[in-house]
């Protein structure tokens, strides 16, 4: 194939909601192309996109799939992306890469939660959006309406490219308004006849050609300056408007298409081709330290890995961006990452499943390796004479969490190391082993994310896990002063272990003046602080351990012991187990012996005072809660707000949003289980929902006694 320049590539992500179109808009382009000389259905399972097992198993897009086409001269790379919310990490890794993003959008439900959603995305990288109205042969096709919402989220920026004459079962009619020419398609699509705009449309579609001239002149003064002194534009000086128009974002165009019976799309591509921003038209690349770096074959090269995907029989492939320069098939490159050496000894262009041998490829181009021995996503490869490294990209927080383990317990291992392997193809899948809650937990976008999870280990990898929901990182903390002491004695021969401590802790808060008088055992006790330490806990919140011993009653020497039994006891809470916080601890009496002690002996004594005193100080446990934000139709806003009722909600306030309601709340992380799950049903799937954590609070008495009687149910009683 041919090797193309930087100003020759265009690089799209096709991005929608679920059940849009959007892998049948590639095969379509595909197929247009000639990539393919046979379009695959999703039914069919034979789609040059989805090619996954699991996707074949779904019925729809899991995994972002790269493809190309070359037409007109131009070559085409294209990411076809998954539309559910759960496997957004794709499309967000596709529109880091892509020039510009084609939004698909399903004429029978028009701008959906997750159309917004994803419009967010693509703002927030600052890509210009196409918007594709699909599916208009359907007999729920409602055009006028999808526009209509559109507007309402972007306004004037909204543009009309096209219109159909006729929306439904008959749809085979398009005016096109930048040409001024009408398409007819007969039963099979294709490639249409071109006809005169007839009477009946006529004032319509000049109408919308003046909008269109009008909205192409405001992108450039020079253009301006044209319309006013002709009055109109040539199509060529459009397409410059338009052009500057989409890279600022200050205009949407929309095109009619059926990706089904390829209706229009031959027309899209030729948009693509001769409209939308090419590589080198595109801001450059920014380092990480700022530098900016332009989409140049002429500089050394470097390259950035933005998706890793293994396939059985081939292992990893890497698949890539050329950030500058000209890749070569050979080249030996530098990993910033790992300052490791990789050569490229296979050089791919992708097709979905299908790789095609290039010998080179140039900046702002697409393409893949294989046999990287050190290079995963988000990595910079450069030759000799760059020194750049590109910004990682940045994924959602995780929405869901699981615990999980493998059934046989001998598997473990091999599960640790599919699920390192996993974590690189999909980074928006989290995996840590909490020592706080002695378990493997998985944090993904939702449980249906995590589900395919589960699936592709135990169909890819043979592997029978178990998914069950994690336990709660509940803190403990008290809410009054007490006093304990305890005498740790123990003799069997020899040297003994003798260690007393007496001790009072109080709850610790910002402000607390420092330990003077006490009431202890209704007697008063002033204590003369000799030593302070202020330990920041690992978990959250402080420990402040002062020695108050006077007399030389405990040496010095054994307060680092006496601390470390107590911050033993803090690591496991005495309640049930949790981490304690925010607790002052004061070490005012005790004995020692003059052989018998030791530190062990102290540590012990100091562990067991504490958790004596942290039971009679009116102990709280604590459990985190999370601010969450839920975009939500409004007509189901009721529904949602009742259901977070019962989850132990607090409603902040909501916000209307384009046709949606933003609704904020704080709800605790027990609450949150499966929530998305649930969110989906209530809603049907047209909700969404993002968290993070705000604070840990008390739970309350019915729920503290709760845990109490399963946490002693369950363990016992401290030797």
């Amino acid at each position: 194939m041919n090797i193309y320049e930087s100003k020759d590539i265009k690089n799209i992500a096709i991005v929608g909601s679920s059940e849009s179109g959007k892998t049948t808009l590639s095969e379509a382009m595909l197929l247009e192309g000639e990539v393919i000389n046979r379009r695959g259905t999703v039914e069919d399972k034979n789609t040059a996109s989805d090619f996954h097992p699991v996707e074949h198993d779904y019925g729809y897009s899991v995994f972002p799939s790269v493809l190309y086409t070359e037409w007109k001269g131009k070559k085409l790379n294209f990411i076809d992306t998954p539309g559910s919310d759960d496997f957004v990490g794709g499309v967000i890794s596709a529109l880091n890469v892509a020039d510009t993003g084609i939004m698909v959008l399903n004429s029978r439900n028009g701008m959906e939660v997750g159309t917004e959603t994803l419009s967010r995305h693509a703002e927030k990288l600052n890509k210009p959006l196409i918007f594709a109205v699909n599916q208009l042969d359907h007999e729920s096709a409602n055009f006028i309406q999808t526009i209509e919402q559109a507007k309402e989220t972007y306004k004037n920026k909204i543009v009309l490219i096209q219109y159909p004459v006729n929306v439904g079962e008959d749809f085979n009619q398009v005016v096109d308004v930048l040409k001024m020419e009408m398409y007819e398609w007969g039963p099979e699509g294709g490639k249409p006849k071109v006809l005169p705009i007839p009477d009946s449309e006529k004032e319509k579609a000049n109408e919308l050609h003046n909008a269109l001239v009008e909205s192409a002149a405001e992108n450039d003064e020079a253009l301006m300056e044209l319309y006013f002194e002709k009055g109109s534009l040539t199509e060529s000086e459009m397409r410059e408007g338009i052009k500057k128009g989409l890279i600022n974002r200050d205009m949407f165009p929309v095109f009619c298409i059926s990706s089904l019976k390829d209706m229009c799309v031959r027309r899209l591509m030729e948009f693509i081709v001769n409209v939308c921003p090419s590589a080198d038209e595109m801001p450059a690349s920014i380092t990480t330290e700022g530098e900016e770096i332009p989409y140049d074959s002429s500089l050394p090269t470097s390259l950035f890995v933005f998706n890793t995907t293994i396939e059985q029989h081939l292992g990893e492939i890497n698949i890539f961006k050329v950030a500058s320069g000209t890749l070569k098939e050979g080249d030996d490159l530098l990993n910033m990452t790992t300052n490791t050496k990789e050569r490229i000894s296979q050089l791919y262009q992708v097709a979905g499943k299908n790789r095609i041998k290039v010998s080179s490829l140039k900046a702002g181009d697409i393409g893949a390796t294989v046999k990287l021995k050190n290079t995963k996503n988000n990595h910079t490869l450069n030759s000799k004479g760059a020194n750049y490294q590109f910004n990682a990209i940045k994924y959602p927080e995780p929405k869901f969490r699981s615990a999980i383990k493998a059934v046989d317990e001998h598997e473990e291992e091999h599960l640790a190391e599919v699920m390192s392997r996993i974590q690189q193809e999909d980074p928006s899948i989290k995996v840590e082993y909490s020592k706080e809650l002695k378990q493997t937990i998985v944090y993904g976008q939702g449980e249906f994310h995590i589900n395919t999870l589960k699936w592709r280990i135990a169909n890819n990898d043979k592997i029978d896990i178990e998914l069950f929901s994690p336990r709660i990182p509940y803190r403990e903390t008290i809410t009054s002063m007490a006093s304990a002491n305890y005498r740790h004695k123990k003799q069997s021969g020899g040297s003994g272990q003798f260690g007393e401590v007496h001790l009072l802790i109080e709850p610790l808060y910002e402000g607390i003046p420092e330990p003077d008088t006490y009431h202890v055992n209704g007697k008063e006790l002033k204590v003369k602080v000799r030593e302070k330490e202020e330990v920041q806990l690992p978990w959250g919140g402080n420990l402040q351990f002062y020695n108050c011993i006077v007399g030389g009653v405990i040496d010095t020497r054994f307060m680092p012991a006496i601390l470390k039994g107590i911050m033993e006891k803090m690591e496991e809470g005495p309640l049930t187990g949790s981490y304690a916080r925010d607790i002052r601890v004061c070490i005012y009496d005790g004995k020692m012996h003059a052989v018998d002690s030791n530190e062990i002996s102290f540590k012990l004594a100091g562990r067991h005072a504490f958790s004596d005193a942290f039971r009679n100080a009116k102990p709280k446990i604590l459990e985190p809660v999370y601010d969450i934000n839920i975009l939500v139709p409004e007509s189901k806003m009721g529904d949602v707000m009742s259901d977070l009722q019962t989850r132990r909600a607090l409603i902040l306030g909501m916000e209307a949003n384009k046709g949606f309601q933003n609704l904020k709340a704080k709800i605790p992380l027990k609450e949150v289980d499966k929530y998305s799950t649930i969110l989906s049903s209530i809603t049907g799937g047209r909700a969404t929902f993002n968290m993070a954590f705000s604070e840990y609070s008390p739970v309350n008495s019915d729920i503290q006694k709760e845990l109490l009687e399963d946490y002693m149910a369950n363990h016992s009683e401290e030797d």
